[in-house]
């Protein structure tokens, strides 16, 4: 593992709280925010944290809404907080990855109609010139769009995350727009000069009953496509992903949790770090030639009291990530989600991923990522 860096992440939202200029903060299916963890007041001491485990890369979100809260209006004290918050990381030694959207979009863009609106791709770019311009000096890398995938499904097909529909062709129509918007903003972002990274939420499917093609249609080629076109084929420095789980197709072409013997989490999925062998296997064949990191993997319990089975779900995760770079693959880093435990969408506060607690106390996943680092 000594060929590459070690990270973790977080999201605006998550760590800062939503606020009254993005939708998050009105979405009435959302347990209340507050100020996530801390990490506006905290951010200097949570460095400090992160870099004495002896990681290298954070991986952050900058609020679109705080930033431009009204269209064309720039709250300037958000932005010296911010350009604050990345001096600081750079001055403890960390490489900072900004994303420029994880989740919550400003009020006004969603009362255009958001990503499904008119003009979602030039607004949006509009927004990456805007960062690019007040913030690309102190970013040590940029991972435009989180989770495009994700985004678009919760939003637009199963109505979980706002603004809550669930119409098939709506979400097909968003998911091509917002895969479009990360691909075409890191064309934008690589006049700055610093890396740019992919965020892909992927999954192995398995056949329960029925053909894969439509799910796996969503899951993967909606991304591969583009990013084997002549127009973006060298888009990403770095293709990142995100692996949790591992999920089976039913008859119906709904998702089930996969292993079907495997235990649920909170968040109703299995945890199964296996799968992300085949994960990576597939990823290897389907862009031989890239440049990879996992850009999040992390294990997210009740309360943090199964901190050993965090444990045992990373080192196995890991054990796949060295036999991929084994048998040739380029994987250049890998990101911990997360660091300090943070607000969970929708299960508020009572789901932890942090290697520290909230109180900033450092579980035993703390110090295996410390031995791991500096081993």
């Amino acid at each position: 593992m000594a060929t590459w860096w070690w990270g973790t992440g977080a999201s605006s939202v998550q760590v800062e709280g939503a606020c009254p200029a993005d939708d998050w903060f009105h979405w009435p299916a959302a347990p209340a925010s507050g100020d996530g963890s801390g990490f506006a007041r905290r951010y200097r001491e949570d460095f400090a944290l992160l870099r004495d485990l002896g990681t290298t890369d954070h991986r952050l979100s900058i609020s679109w809404a705080r930033v431009e809260p009204i269209e064309g209006q720039v709250d300037q004290a958000t932005v010296d907080h911010y350009r604050a918050v990345l001096s600081a990381a750079r001055d403890e030694g960390l490489r900072v990855w900004v994303c420029l959207l994880h989740s919550a979009i400003p009020v006004w863009f969603a009362d255009r109609g958001g990503f499904a609106g008119a003009g979602a791709l030039e607004t949006w770019l509009r927004w990456v010139d805007l960062a690019a311009g007040v913030f690309g000096d102190l970013v040590g890398g940029w991972m435009p769009f989180n989770l495009p995938t994700t985004y678009a499904q919760k939003a637009y097909l199963t109505g979980t995350f706002p603004p809550g529909h669930r119409d098939p062709r709506e979400f097909a129509a968003v998911l091509a727009t917002v895969h479009t918007c990360d691909f075409e903003a890191a064309l934008r972002l690589r006049a700055t000069g610093k890396p740019i990274s992919s965020n892909e939420a992927v999954l192995p499917l398995y056949p329960a009953d029925a053909q894969l093609s439509q799910v796996d249609a969503v899951v993967w080629d909606s991304w591969l496509r583009l990013a084997r076109s002549p127009r973006y084929a060298n888009a990403f420095d770095l293709i990142g992903i995100s692996y949790y789980y591992a999920m089976a197709v039913t008859s119906t072409g709904e998702l089930a949790p996969y292993p079907p013997d495997g235990r649920p989490g909170p968040l109703g999925y299995v945890p199964w770090p296996d799968g992300l062998a085949d994960v990576l296997a597939r990823l290897h064949r389907e862009l031989p030639d890239a440049r990879f990191v996992v850009a999040e993997i992390g294990y997210g319990d009740t309360g943090g009291l199964d901190d050993t089975a965090r444990c045992e779900y990373l080192l196995r995760a890991f054990e796949h990530i060295s036999a991929a770079q084994a048998n040739g693959m380029r994987i250049e880093g890998v990101s911990i989600w997360t660091g300090i435990d943070n607000y969970e969408w929708l299960a508020g506060h009572t789901v932890s991923f942090g290697l520290f607690d909230a109180d900033r106390r450092p579980r035993r996943s703390a110090e295996l990522i410390r031995s791991l680092t500096r081993g």
